[in-house]
């Protein structure tokens, strides 16, 4: 299904979808419209979608994401425990810096993606819709004796996207019972590598935190800014080349396609599970896929759904997959995709009867 003429397409999803457990009171408010996969139970506009993505642009407006999951990790071993398991390095990570961690498959491809800020007492973690259950099930398994506690927090705390440069505070913790988490997106790690070229990376003049506060002060929280949906926010990640899990992943995603080492990952740290093909793909290979970024042909009105099959040409094996579909207020549809790492980059690329060219993200 295609998006509809009124010129408005939804964010992507593609496979395996989730609803959420319970729907925003957000949704009360003016013009909701909920959204639907990975991101229903919550708002993917209010009624002007471009005027929201504008106004988020703008950094005047907040995004309904209470939909997210949210863990918490208690004790001494907390840090050092994560660390041993994620692809980042925790140990002695400060009181109110952000940062990113994956979970890893034994063979190095991506199940979780980590939002991690700790506030000296309690790491937080928001995750994915519909991951936090799995995530904390896993967790659990790998205790131990070690001194630590998991929990799952999503039905008391919720999480609203906001366009703010900035890591929390204590104060706000202890005044208002909210912590944030900065995106570090796309700024390099201290021992990290990126698969692109891009400079400046287009991802720079995106600035995004999610603040997780109690779910029963959602509407305080929010207060009188205005309100824009998920397909404002998606659009922005988009152009901002920035991967999420579930829409720009699949069971086969290694961080290196994605260019997710930036951020996510610390190449010299201890063993963790995965950090076997992180380490080989990264010293002796290349990635065997890769990220792109796609400027859709839009005159015939309606795109291509996420997971829509790329080819060269009519006949022609497909040489990959569309990932995340948006229409931004500038830049019109585009899209993000994962290709055969052998695709010809200025190839132009057909979904159906939309054709798209090809903006090199993780280069061949």
């Amino acid at each position: 299904m295609g998006c509809p003429l009124d010129g408005e397409c939804p964010a992507a999803t593609y496979a395996e979808t989730v609803t959420a457990d319970t729907s925003s009171a957000l949704l009360a408010r003016p013009g909701a419209v909920s959204g639907d996969g990975v991101d229903a139970g919550v708002a993917a506009h209010y009624g002007d979608p471009m005027r929201e993505q504008r106004l988020l642009s703008e950094g005047l407006a907040v995004v309904d994401l209470s939909h997210r999951g949210v863990v918490t990790v208690t004790g001494p071993d907390r840090l050092s425990w994560l660390h041993s398991m994620t692809t980042q390095q925790l140990t002695g990570l400060a009181a109110y810096t952000s940062t990113e961690s994956l979970v890893l498959s034994p063979h190095g491809h991506i199940e979780h993606a980590l939002h991690v800020v700790d506030d000296g007492t309690t790491t937080w973690l928001s995750v994915e819709p519909g991951t936090a259950d799995a995530l904390v099930a896993w967790l659990e398994r790998m205790k131990f004796m070690l001194r630590v506690e998991v929990a799952d927090v999503s039905d008391r705390y919720a999480v609203l996207g906001e366009p703010i440069d900035a890591e929390s505070t204590a104060a706000e913790l202890s005044s208002r019972g909210v912590i944030a988490w900065r995106d570090p997106w796309p700024g390099l790690g201290p021992d990290t590598a990126t698969y692109a070229a891009a400079n400046p990376h287009p991802g720079e003049s995106r600035v995004w935190r999610e603040l997780i506060v109690p779910r029963a002060q959602l509407d305080a929280e929010v207060g009188d800014r205005p309100l824009a949906g998920t397909w404002a926010a998606e659009a922005l990640r988009v152009v901002a080349w920035r991967p999420r899990l579930r829409l720009d992943t699949d069971h086969r995603t290694i961080p290196h396609e994605l260019d997710w080492l930036r951020t996510a990952v610390h190449l010299h740290k201890g063993c963790y599970r995965g950090q076997e093909t992180v380490a080989r793909v990264h010293n002796l290979g290349r990635p065997p896929r890769r990220l792109v970024f796609l400027h859709l042909d839009g005159s015939g009105h309606v795109l291509p759904d996420a997971g829509a099959e790329l080819v060269i040409a009519d006949g022609e094996r497909p040489v990959g997959r569309i990932t995340s579909v948006v229409r931004h207020a500038e830049d019109g549809p585009v899209a993000l995709a994962v290709v055969k790492r052998s695709t010809d980059p200025q190839a132009v690329l057909h979904a159906g009867p939309v054709s798209a060219a090809q903006t090199v993200i993780v280069e061949p």
